[in-house]
């Protein structure tokens, strides 16, 4: 999807990519782990130098300097990724992404003995320009590993909503779990300040995704964007 508008301050933009051919661009835990931790070392005015950090130090604990771009949410995916972006310097999002997608090529082609493009040419992006589509996108990204579970729940609906919260919780490559109270130290890549205050409390971050999670083929159709994983 080429972009056709220019990212703007202080305006929120749903990012995307995914494998070019569809490829897996996450083999295992060891490369998400990685980019979860690129999306923090990345997201800041410093220079990333992975050998410099202290070993006994969590990298979503180190200096990175002024931030380039809000993150309000993210899940990782086995052939590609999404992210909630809050442009908030000129310039921030585009650098940011830069950062992140060369660091992380890099990493996976040293680590998988590869060379050559892994991601499906330039990262994509929607402007989430509605207040009721900017809501109904944190559910957008944080549902997509129901996939994992139940391949076709938007088509006939989730079959044991029980299982795919609990499924939700225990997902660690998505910000979802930050919501609902759990301490880690990756709750540092989000800055959910930057973002409205949709859900007062984890009981309405829970309903609303629950309200999406049953309304099945309607969430697909209420998006804008058709995205093709």
């Amino acid at each position: 999807m080429e972009r056709k508008f220019e990212f703007s301050i202080d305006e929120y933009y749903h990012v995307y990519n995914r494998g070019t051919d569809r490829r897996l661009i996450f083999v295992d835990d060891v490369d998400r782990e990685h980019f979860i931790k690129l999306l923090y070392l990345c997201n800041g005015s410093r220079r990333v130098e992975l050998r410099l950090l202290p070993k006994e130090q969590s990298p979503f604990t180190w200096d990175h300097g002024e931030t380039l771009v809000d993150i309000g949410s993210y899940c990782l995916m086995p052939n590609h990724f999404h992210l909630l972006l809050h442009e908030k310097t000129e310039g921030g999002i585009s650098k940011f992404m830069l950062k992140l997608v060369t660091a992380y090529v890099m990493f996976f082609n040293r680590r998988h003995k590869r060379s050559g493009t892994l991601f499906e040419g330039n990262f994509k992006a929607i402007h989430a320009n509605d207040e009721h589509y900017l809501e109904y996108l944190f559910a957008y990204i944080h549902l997509n590993p129901i996939k994992l579970l139940q391949p076709d729940w938007k088509d006939v609906g989730i079959n044991n909503l029980t299982n795919a919260k609990h499924f939700l919780e225990s997902y660690t490559f998505s910000s979802y779990i930050d919501y609902i109270g759990n301490t880690r130290d990756q709750a540092g890549i989000l800055n959910r300040k930057a973002f409205p205050d949709y859900f007062d409390n984890v009981n309405n971050f829970s309903d609303f995704h629950d309200e999406w999670l049953q309304y099945g083929s309607e969430y697909e159709i209420y998006g804008r964007e058709k995205i093709t994983t």
